[in-house]
């Protein structure tokens, strides 16, 4: 779709753990506390905006 946002996060869970996930293949870390997997894709976003480029998960860790 050519009016698709590059960037469009969301939260999916698994178990007792959250993760934050981003159309463009970004992806964070497990997390317990649902406000800090939201809290990791809207640093994602902030970064994406920045134009970062990163292709890093935010843990430092590339993306398996």
């Amino acid at each position: 779709m050519p009016d698709r946002v590059p960037h469009a996060t969301s939260t999916t869970e698994r178990g007792a753990f959250c993760t934050a996930r981003c159309d463009c293949g970004w992806r964070g870390p497990a997390r317990r506390a649902r406000s800090q997997a939201r809290t990791d894709a809207k640093r994602h976003l902030a970064d994406a905006a920045a134009g970062s480029g990163s292709d890093d998960n935010g843990s430092g860790r590339p993306l398996e």
